[in-house]
This record gives C-alpha cells, sequence and structure tokens, in this order.
C-alpha cells in the first residue's frame, strides 16, 4: 500500500462516516499522511481528526476513533492507533507495506512523478551569464538549482520551460568586442575591457571564420569582430552547461527579442494604456510606487535611450505573449532589489503579482582551495571545477542545500571515497544495489520464474525491510514537496535516508543464498526489493542531475 492508496483509505473512510450520520462535515480532497518521527508509533500518521474536529463540532479524540474503527478494517491495515489530542497512527500489514516493492520495478522511471502541479505552464529564466566571457562560479549554483527544480516541477506533473535571457545589448558589447580586436592586433586591451586569455582564444576563433578581418579598418571590423566573437563565447557557454547537465529550452537574445523587434516600444505603449505611464522632464516613467516599488522607474531617458528596466519590462510581456502564466525568476544574491520592480512590472501589466511571478534569490556559493581560471585570470570558472571535482560531485553538493543558504564546498570531501562524502554515499548505494543484482542473478535468483513473476509481500519482515519500504514509499511524497517549494535538497537528503535504509537492509538480509542453498521465494521476493531501491536512487538522482553508476 502506497502513502497515496492509504490517503484514499482513510478519505473513503471519511465519506463512508460522513453517509452514516456518524460525522457532519465537508471531508477535503486529500488527506496527508507522514512518517511518524517514532517508529515505535506505527508506518504512517495523520492529523485530519485535529484539522477537521471544529468543523464536525466534535472533540478531535472522538472523530478520530470513529475513523479508527473504520479504517482498521480496511484491507492491508495492521492496526490504527489513536494518540495524544487526535493523530491516527497506522502500521500496515507485511504484506500492504511489500507489495510496494514490486509497484516501484513495474512503474520504473516514473515512479515518484506525480500529478500535483497538473496545468501549471511555467517559464522559468536561471543563469543568463553575459555572453562577453566564461561561465564561473557564480553561475554554478543556479545552474545546478535551476535545473533540478525544472526537473522537479515537471516531475510534479507541470509544463516547463527553461530559459536563459541573453544579454547581449548595450555597451558591454561594444567593450567586449573592442577588447577581442585589440587583442587581434597583439594591442593591450582598452581601459576598461575584458582581460584574460580567452579574449585572445575568441580572436583566434574570429580569425577561423574571418580570416582577413586584421585588414580592414577598426570601424569596419568591429560589428564582424562583435558578431564572431559573442557566437564562439555562446557556444562556449552552451558547451560548458551541457557538460554541467543543464540544458535550456529557450536562449532569448535581449538585442533581437527586445530591441530590434519594436518590444521594448510596444511594452511601454501597453503599460501606458493600463494607465501606469506618465511623463517627466523629458523622461517616461512607470508608475511602480503604486504597486509596493520603493520609487517609480524611468522607461525612456530624456536622450530616447531605453533603460534596462524598460527591457525588465519588455522581457516580462513577451514571457506573457508567449502564453506562459507563471514566471519563475531564478537570480544572484545581489539582486533583492529587483524583487519588488518585478512584481510591480507585473502588476502594472495587469497580472496578480502573487501568482504570475516568482522571484528566488541564491546566496552566494565559494570553493575552498580553488584557483582563478588561466583563460580568464580573474575567475574561477565552473569548466574548471568540473575537471577538478567532476560533475556529480558539484551538483549534487549544490543541491543538498536550501538556495538562500551561504555555502563553501569542501573539495577533500567531494573527492573522498567515503561515507563522509554525501554523493559518493549515494552512488555506492545505487552501485551495491545493481552489484547485488547481478550477484544475485549469477547465484540462480531471479523475479520471474519460467515468465511467471514469483512474489511474496508477506514473506519482507524482516525491521529493515520494512525501514526500507516505508522510505522507499514516501519518496513521492518528497518530490511533491521539492516541487511546490522548490527545494530540490528535500530530494538529495532523502535519498540519504534511502541509502541509509538500503546499506542496513543489505548487511542483515541476503538475496542470494549461501553456498548450496536452494533458491527460494524469499530470495526472490527480495531482489524485487533491491531493485525497487535500485530505481528510486536512480529516479531521485536524475531530478538533480547526477549520474547513478552501475558500478563504482
Amino acid at each position: 500500500m502506497t502513502p497515496e492508496e492509504l490517503s484514499s483509505a482513510i478519505s473513503a473512510c471519511l465519506a463512508d462516516a460522513v453517509r452514516a450520520g456518524e460525522l457532519a462535515v465537508d471531508a477535503p480532497e486529500e488527506v496527508r499522511v507522514e512518517r511518524p518521527k517514532n517508529r515505535e508509533h506505527g508506518d504512517w500518521a495523520t492529523n485530519i481528526a485535529l484539522q477537521l474536529a471544529k468543523k464536525a463540532g466534535m472533540n478531535p479524540r472522538a472523530l478520530a476513533e470513529v475513523l479508527a474503527g473504520r479504517l482498521s478494517s480496511f484491507n492491508g491495515v495492521k492496526s490504527v492507533e489513536v494518540a495524544g489530542p487526535g493523530f491516527l497512527n497506522i502500521t500496515l500489514d507485511a504484506a500492504a507495506a511489500g507489495a510496494l516493492a514490486k509497484i516501484i520495478v513495474e512503474a520504473g522511471p516514473v515512479y515518484g512523478r506525480n500529478n500535483a502541479l497538473g496545468g501549471h505552464v511555467v517559464n522559468m529564466e536561471f543563469v543568463s551569464a553575459n555572453p562577453t566571457g566564461p561561465l564561473h562560479i557564480g553561475h554554478t549554483r543556479w545552474a545546478a538549482l535551476g535545473d533540478s527544480i525544472a526537473r522537479v516541477l515537471r516531475a510534479s506533473g507541470a509544463e516547463v520551460s527553461a530559459e536563459y535571457y541573453i544579454n547581449d545589448a548595450g555597451n558591454q558589447m561594444n567593450v567586449f568586442a573592442n577588447s577581442v580586436l585589440a587583442r587581434l592586433h597583439g594591442r593591450d586591451v582598452p581601459e576598461g575591457g575584458y582581460p584574460g586569455q580567452y579574449i585572445v582564444d575568441l580572436g583566434h576563433d574570429v580569425l577561423a571564420t574571418h580570416p582577413d578581418v586584421r585588414e580592414l579598418t577598426d570601424d569596419a571590423a568591429l560589428p564582424i569582430v562583435r558578431h564572431a566573437a559573442y557566437e564562439a563565447q555562446m557556444r562556449d557557454i552552451k558547451d560548458t552547461l551541457a557538460a554541467f547537465g543543464v540544458s535550456f529550452d529557450v536562449y532569448f537574445s535581449e538585442k533581437e527579442g527586445l530591441h530590434d523587434s519594436g518590444a521594448i516600444e510596444s511594452a511601454v505603449a501597453r503599460l501606458r494604456e493600463q494607465g501606469h505611464v506618465y511623463d517627466d522632464e523629458g523622461a517616461v516613467w512607470l508608475r511602480t510606487t503604486d504597486f509596493g516599488d520603493d520609487k517609480d522607474r524611468v522607461l525612456i531617458r530624456a536622450n530616447g535611450e531605453p533603460t534596462y528596466f524598460a527591457a525588465d519590462a519588455a522581457y516580462y510581456l513577451s514571457k506573457k505573449d508567449r502564453g506562459f502564466p507563471e514566471k519563475i525568476y531564478l537570480l544572484g544574491a545581489d539582486h533583492h532589489g529587483y524583487v519588488n520592480r518585478l512584481k510591480a512590472i507585473a502588476a502594472c501589466a495587469g497580472d496578480d503579482p502573487e501568482q504570475s511571478i516568482e522571484i528566488l534569490i541564491g546566496q552566494l556559493v565559494s570553493v575552498n582551495g580553488a584557483k582563478l581560471s588561466k583563460r580568464a585570470g580573474n575567475i574561477i570558472e565552473l569548466k574548471d571545477l568540473i575537471d577538478w571535482l567532476g560533475k556529480d560531485a558539484v551538483r549534487y553538493s549544490l543541491a543538498r542545500y536550501p538556495a538562500d543558504s551561504p555555502l563553501t564546498l569542501d573539495p577533500e570531501l567531494l573527492r573522498k571515497h567515503s561515507n563522509e562524502n554525501p554523493v559518493y554515499y549515494v552512488q555506492y548505494a545505487h552501485a551495491r544495489s545493481r552489484g547485488a543484482a547481478r550477484n544475485a542473478v549469477d547465484a540462480g535468483v531471479a523475479r520471474a520464474v519460467e515468465g511467471q513473476d514469483v512474489f511474496d509481500a508477506s514473506l519482507l519482515s524482516h525491521p529493515t525491510e520494512g525501514e526500507l519500504l516505508a522510505h522507499l514509499a514516501a519518496y513521492p511524497s518528497i518530490v511533491g514537496k521539492a516541487a511546490e517549494f522548490r527545494e530540490p535538497h528535500r530530494v538529495a537528503r532523502h535519498l540519504e535516508t534511502v541509502a541509509s535504509a538500503y546499506h542496513s537492509w543489505y548487511d542483515n538480509c541476503r538475496i542470494a543464498p549461501q553456498g548450496d542453498e536452494e533458491v527460494t521465494d524469499l530470495n526472490r521476493t527480495r531482489l524485487w526489493l533491491n531493485d525497487a531501491t535500485s530505481q528510486v536512487l536512480a529516479n531521485g538522482l536524475d531530478l538533480l542531475g547526477v549520474s547513478a553508476p552501475e558500478r563504482m
């Protein structure tokens, strides 16, 4: 019996009690069941009686007693105890609990997926590093977390478009192009330009496609260099993201999508129609103070130039026009000031900011002992972190903590092949389970005999089996919570719990027979449980963008 099935059983008991006149209350659509902290209190617990007592006009314990009497007779429920002020502690019989192992194996990669966010259409923007240099440690956290958040949202039924905003407009692109052009001619970069070997390397990329560019005047060469160097830098960014296991559905160009297309002018006109734009001292303003911002914002300067804020407004409207009622922005620690102004844009556009826009702020991450990039000189490149520590170690470690907590990674720990290293601990549990499966097959243990599945859930009666099954059963709800709260670290921490329970079970319960012992149904059934654990670990690691190795 899965937690979802138990929840449905409690809901059915509520409905039956209402029909029988034992209760007079409107039951909620979903009854939450949770693992009690103390396993002696049962497999699952619910506080539904406490939630409904006031509405039902009953003492919570009396309401709980009504439900307990009905639920106790439910197939698969061993016992129900009313505890404290009205909690229901539920213990399943071994067969009902153990049946989950087969369910998980048969579900395969879809186990844990749910439809809690079905119907939600989300645009999620993250990383969005300027295309003037390589990705560095400042982008690393949101690359890992953003991709994992997108994965858990999809696993909970949401339709998610991951988007990278390319800030390829403005003077920074001219500074970038002039830096590359200067190095092409062996000159120092201009004051305020971009330093580093990568600028020289980009010059070589430009020459590969435009071998005669150095023969042109600087004025003629600059647009060619700007475009070619930009294209080469974006290839480097995309290649680094791919090496990190991160992909985007949309790369949105600020220059093409907002400036060249006339979207900024259109956005100003639309916001003016909404009644929130006014003119003052030659400039065009958006009255964002009406919606909680600390001051009104300039859209168009007195010289006719649009501001960054105008681009932000046009970009928001672009997402809205492209069919995304929900928009998630993942911003760095220095972007707290953007929260109110972005919400004000949503309100000025006629949307409910509490529904249409969500802004997540991530804190800084550092790595002890990390060296500055040899190519860029003044930054720690993401590419170097991947080469040094490995994609899996970096991604798992970043996904293991809430985004709003400052984080320092310990390279010595992340490189250890020991239980102290969380990513190794979880990956090793998966590899160990796959090794156990191979050994079992070599010993003649199979989940099926002559084409028929052999599975007796009642045989999974060892205490470590109940513990492991309970954690496997909780996995779907963990995924749902990770999506609801945008917290993939919940998945990582749960995988560590599953790994711990698996290692304990493995040490106490043999899958393969010893010596000349015959293969029994217990061996076959335990193979199902072993493989179910493999599946949950693999599914969870995939949500974190981390591999599930077969061997270690």
